[in-house]
């Protein structure tokens, strides 16, 4: 006989029972739990490379239907009023926690994506970084060991007379102005690319602003044997977009140049300007060639020259010239998208089309 004392609360009184009742019955719920949530987990590893909504979906019903499954078996498969209740619970905790698991699922599957994006971003800039710094070091050497070389050469008197002299003198000054775009272009490329870039936008004149380039231009382009000319598909005035005169020059400018230096002399370079499908277009055609397919994809990259030499220089009038920084058409991509803008490249004939579209000004 089990002797009680008053007053004892009756959880004690049934203890003994109730723990015997968990050791009798925990067999049988381990026995049809486990091989539910066995299943699960072989669903679930099946589905590593699905979509991590459905993974995280699958991940909250396999505890589920293994409770699910350990309350009816241990009930031995009786529909009582106690496994009735525990079944419309699991049904409204499962339509509640699988909806919640897909949006889940699908906001950390944005996440992923959103970081792994911003990862690979970071990576290549990172290696854009080094490449800049790698190639303009290297250039930014070549001047001014020339520019030295010379300076000492006048201050030692090795260079006296007086034509020598002057020649010396030019080719610094030739020098120091190729240092001075070398720095100008690294500024601007780095406020492009530190979205420090603030535009003054107005009323542009595309007209205008090509006729600045090719006359700009012009001269080098006499010097190396290369016509230059634009040609406009559209009568005055031009088609007027909105954008800072002196970046959207600055593309041009850009685009005209390397086509003068990588055109053979002999050749031409044709600036078009046209308006088409609510946007205005302008193009250079050059004929440098082609560009191998497999490197048109890269030719707005920061110090893409086409070539594995560090210091690439072509042949112009019968003399050879420094090719430039190498972030001629990097930054004219940039201020192009500054402008909400597109800029391409293609092969066309024996050359190349760079084409440079925007928005017309409604």
């Amino acid at each position: 006989m089990q002797t009680v004392s008053v007053g004892a609360p009756a959880f004690f009184v049934a203890a003994p029972d109730v723990f015997t009742e968990i050791v009798h019955v925990a067999p049988y719920a381990v026995a049809f739990s486990l091989p539910v949530a066995l299943v699960g987990a072989a669903v679930l590893h099946q589905l590593r490379n699905r979509r991590l909504a459905t993974s995280m979906t699958m991940l909250v019903l396999t505890p589920l239907a293994a409770t699910l499954a350990g309350v009816v078996g241990v009930s031995g498969f009786m529909f009582t009023p106690i496994l009735t209740t525990t079944l419309v619970i699991c049904a409204l905790v499962t339509a509640v926690t699988v909806p919640t698991a897909v949006l889940l699922g699908r906001a950390l599957a944005r996440r992923s994506v959103w970081e792994r994006d911003a990862r690979a971003r970071e990576r290549a800039a990172e290696a854009a970084r080094r490449e800049l710094v790698a190639w303009v070091s290297h250039d930014l050497r070549t001047p001014l060991a020339g520019i030295r070389a010379m300076a000492e050469a006048l201050s030692d008197g090795v260079v006296a007379q007086p034509d020598e002299v002057g020649a010396y003198a030019h080719k610094i000054t030739g020098e120091a102005q190729r240092l001075s775009r070398m720095v100008d272009d690294l500024f601007e490329y780095s406020r492009i690319t530190a979205g420090a870039l603030r535009l003054t936008l107005s009323t542009v004149d595309l007209c205008e602003v090509v006729d600045e380039a090719v006359a700009a231009e012009r001269p080098v382009a006499d010097r190396k044997g290369v016509v230059l000319r634009s040609r406009v598909a559209v009568g005055p005035p031009g088609p007027a977009v909105l954008g800072s005169s002196p970046e959207l020059a600055r593309v041009v400018r850009n685009l005209v140049s390397n086509a003068v230096h990588h055109t053979a002399p002999g050749s031409s370079v044709t600036v078009y300007v046209a308006s088409t499908d609510g946007e205005a277009s302008v193009w250079v055609d050059d004929a440098c060639g082609g560009i191998p397919e497999n490197e048109l994809g890269r030719v707005f990259d920061v110090a893409f020259r086409g070539s594995h030499a560090r210091t690439p220089r072509e042949r112009g009038g019968g003399a050879e010239q420094p090719a430039g920084s190498g972030l001629g058409l990097a930054i004219a991509r940039g201020l192009v998208e500054a402008h909400r803008g597109r800029i391409r490249a293609s092969n066309r004939g024996a050359g190349c089309r760079f084409e440079v579209r925007l928005p017309l000004l409604s």
